[in-house]
């Protein structure tokens, strides 16, 4: 398998110079662990006391790994990429929201992001996290199974009456569906929410995926779980594979509660765990549609091989690749170039909102070994190709 990702004139195809310099200098600031705690909180209290810190926010970070502040702020972002072949996941990505009319007005977004992808080709999939529609406390007592009050069997009502909705509206306007995984203690009530809809919607196809987040050990025994419930009840399997976004709150909890780690004891293993889940997948392509939600190069390469071996086509519809906007451009535009499938999660929302995005994106990149070094290395390697000619 050639090795392609080292490409750099066609991963930064895109950006202009001064882009490029403002690349290099965030993954500067975010290679400093102590300088992103520092700068997480100082941004956190600024946010809170209301100063005018947006404008210097949106014209670097925000802008570096988010889309716009609305949904049509996102759409000149969109078309570019898709000159590249780059397609885009619209992602709303308001965090933390407790209040019903909160859910409702993150309902209506997600459905006019399915709007937004059954009028453009560029947009592949819709997306929602499912904290974005019901409190993470309702999702945690149901996982539990702990009796609910009748104001909160209400209230999970309409949980899944948003879920339902996004649902068949995706059906209709066959637009296939990703829904995010979250922390590991709410996401048993998640997992049998989407099992309930892809039993409804995905008869044809796939067209709800839910997510497998690979640094959990016992995701593999789950899925193979559902796979035999699928064949048992016939219907077909999306997922979007990820390694996982909270790991740090999942070894904290574990610890603090008495429980073994759902986490797995080390990255080898969970690297292991993902490449098993791909190919446990593609064994299976005839009944399972994967989005491998990846910045490693060599699961991306893996998956590249076992297509090859396999004959399946690069263009096949049930194969993704994805990667976050702002990130590992050597990956998804050297896979798009490549005449392979692959798409940018574009997170949007209105800046302060989206704070929390952000900051978990910046702690990601400082606790994953490599990233933030391998983003500077190539950023790098461009700047001196262009200063070259």
């Amino acid at each position: 398998m050639e090795k392609i990702f080292n490409n750099t004139e066609v991963a930064f195809s895109l950006k202009s110079d001064t882009e490029l310099d403002r690349a290099y200098f965030l993954f500067k600031l975010i290679d400093n662990q102590p300088l992103v705690r520092i700068g997480t909180a100082v941004t956190n209290f600024a946010i809170k006391a209301h100063l005018p810190v947006e404008g210097l926010i949106r014209a670097t970070v925000f802008d570096h790994f988010c889309g716009g502040v609305n949904e049509y702020d996102c759409l000149s972002v969109v078309d570019k990429m898709y000159t590249k072949g780059v397609s885009a996941v619209l992602d709303y990505s308001v965090e933390g929201k407790e209040e019903e009319t909160q859910f409702d007005a993150a309902l209506e977004m997600t459905l006019k992001t399915i709007e937004f992808a059954k009028e453009r080709d560029a947009i592949p999939f819709a997306v929602f996290k499912p904290t974005g529609f019901g409190r993470f406390e309702l999702y945690e007592k149901m996982g539990e199974h702990q009796s609910l009050t009748p104001a909160e069997q209400a209230e999970w009502g309409r949980v899944i009456r948003r879920f339902d909705q996004v649902c068949h509206e995706a059906h209709k306007k066959n637009v296939a569906l990703l829904i995010d995984g979250e922390e590991s203690w709410m996401q048993d009530a998640a997992d049998d929410l989407v099992t309930d809809m892809m039993r409804k919607y995905n008869k044809e196809k796939a067209i709800v995926f839910n997510t497998l987040q690979m640094y959990r050990w016992d995701r593999m025994e789950y899925l193979k779980k559902l796979h035999q419930t699928a064949t048992a009840e016939g219907f077909y399997i999306g997922m979007k594979l990820v390694r996982g976004a909270y790991m740090e709150k999942e070894n904290v909890r574990a610890e603090e509660k008495g429980y073994p780690s759902p986490i797995c004891t080390s990255k080898e293993a969970t690297d292991k765990n993902y490449d098993v889940a791909v190919h446990y997948m593609l064994d299976h392509v005839d009944q399972m549609s994967i989005f491998a939600g990846t910045h490693n190069e060599e699961s991306s390469y893996q998956l590249m091989v076992l297509m090859e071996q396999k004959g399946i086509a690069k263009k096949d519809s049930r194969i993704w690749f994805g990667q976050l906007y702002g990130m590992s451009d050597n990956i998804s535009y050297n896979l798009a170039a490549d005449g392979y499938n692959n798409a940018k999660y574009l997170p949007f929302g209105p800046v302060r909102d989206v704070m929390p995005y952000l900051i978990r994106r910046a702690e990601e990149n400082t606790s994953v070994a490599g990233q933030t070094s391998r983003e500077l290395t190539l950023l790098k390697t461009e700047r001196n190709r262009r200063k070259g000619k």
